[in-house]
């Protein structure tokens, strides 16, 4: 299952290739969420099906979110103990890009941080019906990971989970680079 790993600043990060809603072993995973935080398509879809009917329920009183921001909820029927939802940019119409989806990742581990999560496990945020490039996803995902860990004191594995084999090769080769 594993592709890549390594560590920095005493973080293990790792890069697979699998489903986000199937990640045992991991404290938190993260949502690529939808301004309202219901059940969508992609990785919305998958946690939401996944979690079950109440992790909507949970999310209606936090709703709506900005991109860049980051929620937190239980996990429901996930083989995790929270969900971190984050709302990415709509590449080419939020704007500044590049810092909304670096807020993404940073919100997301400042919450981990907040509720002593170990362990956390992020998809390819925006990458998919929101249209950011993948290569240009990794390489801020990566480098706003690499900015953060000095500062992490509970977070010690963050797993970047990609559906398909291609994103997988993008992160890990930008993994590989840093």
């Amino acid at each position: 299952m594993f592709c890549m790993k390594k560590t920095l600043s005493g973080i293990k990060i790792e890069c697979v290739q699998g489903d986000i809603a199937s990640q045992p072993g991991i404290d938190a995973v993260v949502n690529a969420a939808n301004a309202q935080l219901r059940i969508g398509g992609g990785v919305a879809g998958a946690i939401h099906r996944a979690a079950g009917p109440g992790l909507e329920q949970e999310c209606r009183p936090l709703s709506p979110i900005r991109p860049g921001e980051a929620v937190i909820t239980g996990a429901h029927n996930l083989p995790n103990t929270y969900v971190i939802h984050c709302l990415g940019p709509v590449y080419g119409q939020d704007r500044p890009e590049s810092l909304l989806l670096a807020n993404c990742y940073r919100n997301a581990l400042k919450l981990a941080e907040e509720n002593e999560i170990r362990s956390v496990a992020f998809p390819a945020i925006s990458t998919g019906a929101f249209g950011y490039p993948i290569e240009d996803a990794a390489n801020v995902a990566l480098k706003t990971i690499t900015e953060i860990l000095p500062y992490l004191k509970n977070v010690a594995i963050i797993r970047f989970v990609l559906f398909g084999k291609s994103d997988l090769e993008v992160f890990r080769d930008t993994l590989e680079s840093l």
